[in-house]
């Protein structure tokens, strides 16, 4: 569960495969009751750490840092295999895509390249697909020295 101000964060540990709730404000209520479910929060306020001792703090405000610093406390492992598999905005796990739904919503050119490596968003309807902006995301986090 990450805090408003890491919502960049929070899509990049979504791109590697990580279950990341985002919200743009939470309750004190809703901190206890996302505990019970066995999350944490990833906060950048050591206020929110001395209120909840279990809170995750991160000192950085840039992402790249911010992604180093959970891989050395042992909280983030880094597994392609699951890169990839979550929506992006709505943190559901991709699912395949249903052919015609997908050849029915995405450029011809998309479609016919990749017609197997498309996946759909059970949630909110998004199609993903292998494209240049999945090259541009794994170089970002290869020049980060994150892989």
């Amino acid at each position: 569960m990450a805090e408003p101000m890491l919502g960049k964060l929070a899509k990049w540990l979504r791109m590697i495969g990580y279950d990341v709730l985002y919200l743009r404000s939470y309750q004190e209520e809703d901190l206890a009751h996302f505990a019970d479910e066995g999350r944490r929060l990833l906060s950048r306020r050591k206020q929110a750490q001395r209120d909840h001792p279990e809170v995750i703090l991160l000192r950085s405000d840039r992402v790249d840092e911010q992604l180093k610093e959970l891989r050395a406390l042992g909280r983030i492992k880094l597994d392609r295999s699951k890169f990839f598999t979550r929506c992006l905005r709505c943190n559901v796990p991709l699912r395949e895509s249903n052919t015609e739904a997908a050849k029915s919503s995405l450029p011809d050119y998309v479609y016919h390249e990749n017609p197997s490596g498309i996946r759909c968003c059970p949630e909110c309807g998004r199609f993903f697909w292998p494209g240049t902006h999945k090259d541009r995301m794994l170089k970002q986090l290869a020049g980060w020295g994150v892989t």
